[in-house]
């Protein structure tokens, strides 16, 4: 089975929810596009229709949006190995509600409507893996966005550093004040206490 270099980290995820044989890997190998996206880049914008599906290669992409007082807030963070894609806007075709920004340069395997709808009809197993992947995403995403909102602003920082040791580091402060619901200057200010 000859993988491809640039599809390697894919089909290893992709196998962790089922067998695939050499010749579906190089039907999935065509159908997905590797997509390169800047710090600040979108991959989808609210007020849009979401007509890709997304899984993170390499980066850390944030899904937010502007509340009524229009103060941009950060709903959840998505890290390598995981699914981008508001379902909502994809599944039914109607705008999206938020945003899906790369916050350091982000490597996305991304595939079309089309492409999995192909996949769909080709592939015996892919609708079983496509779904697996969107459980895992959606268990994720309950995850990351309900247990810290009725904790003080400390314990949510705390609560974040121990869950997502690897991405504290790599996320600008000012999207992770937005995430845990406090100022810039709040988080500033609380993580200089911690490391007294």
């Amino acid at each position: 089975m000859d993988i491809s270099p640039e599809t390697n980290s894919l089909i290893d995820y992709l196998l962790t929810y089922n067998h695939l044989t050499g010749q579906q890997i190089s039907l999935i190998e065509s159908m997905v596009e590797i997509v390169h996206l800047q710090k600040g880049e979108y991959f989808s914008e609210a007020g849009k229709i979401v007509r890709h599906f997304a899984i993170v290669k390499d980066g850390i992409l944030r899904v937010c949006y502007y509340d009524k007082q229009g103060n941009e807030v950060t709903r959840y963070f998505i890290e390598e190995n995981s699914l981008a894609v508001d379902l909502n806007s994809f599944n039914y075709q109607i705008p999206s509600s938020e945003y899906v920004e790369a916050v350091i340069p982000t490597e996305l395997y991304v595939f079309s409507k089309t492409s999995l709808a192909k996949l769909t009809e080709t592939i015996l197993v892919w609708e079983n893996i496509q779904n697996k992947i969107v459980n895992t995403a959606l268990l994720e995403k309950v995850n990351r966005i309900s247990p810290m909102m009725a904790e003080d602003s400390k314990t949510r920082y705390l609560e974040f550093h121990n869950r997502y040791p690897k991405l504290v580091n790599r996320i600008p402060l000012n999207y992770l004040a937005s995430y845990i619901g406090v100022t810039k200057h709040t988080l500033s200010r609380i993580r200089k206490e911690l490391l007294k």
